[in-house]
C-alpha cells in the first residue's frame, strides 16, 4: 500500500489515477526545485507524469529538462506516495501516485522549455518551508537524512 499524504479523498468525487515521477536534486548545500506559476505560483519538485508508453526514468529526466533546463544522473528511488487533488489545468480530480527519486544536478543545458516553470537554486531549509505539498517536504527531508 503506497502512503497517502494529504488531504484525504472526497466521497462525492471520482479520482483518475496518473502516475508520476519526481526528483529531489541535492548539489553542495542547495536544493534545485521549480516555481510553477499556474494555475497558481508554488514551489514543487521537479516532476511530472509519465507519458504512454514512457519508462519513469525517462520521463524523470524528460520533466526535469522541461522544469529546471538541467540534466540529471539518478541515484536512488527515494519512494512513493499518493495525494488526492483537483488539477485545474487538465479539469481533473486526480489521485495522484508520485514515485520520487534522489538524483544529483549535472549540468544545465539551457532555460526550462516548460511554460511557467523557472528553475530555482535554494537552502534546504527554505525548500522544506516553500515547498506546495506535504509529500514534496517529506521526500527532501528524507533525502537530506540519507546524504548527511
Amino acid at each position: 500500500m503506497i502512503q497517502r499524504i494529504g488531504e484525504p479523498p472526497r466521497l462525492d468525487q471520482t479520482y483518475t489515477v496518473r502516475h508520476g515521477v519526481y526528483a529531489v536534486l541535492l548539489r553542495g548545500q542547495q536544493v534545485l526545485v521549480t516555481h510553477q506559476q499556474d494555475p497558481h505560483p508554488e514551489y514543487q519538485l521537479p516532476g511530472g507524469g509519465i507519458d504512454p508508453g514512457e519508462s519513469p526514468l525517462a520521463a524523470l529526466h524528460r520533466e526535469v529538462i522541461e522544469e529546471t533546463g538541467w540534466t540529471i544522473q539518478p541515484v536512488r528511488r527515494l519512494g512513493a506516495f499518493r495525494r488526492f487533488t483537483y488539477m485545474p489545468e487538465y479539469d481533473l480530480w486526480a489521485e495522484k501516485v508520485c514515485t520520487v527519486y534522489h538524483a544529483q544536478p549535472v549540468r544545465p543545458i539551457g532555460p526550462p522549455s516548460e511554460p511557467g516553470h523557472t528553475a530555482v537554486w535554494m537552502s534546504p531549509e527554505v525548500a522544506i518551508a516553500e515547498l506546495g505539498n506535504d509529500g514534496d517536504r517529506q521526500f527532501l527531508m528524507r533525502a537530506l537524512i540519507g546524504t548527511r
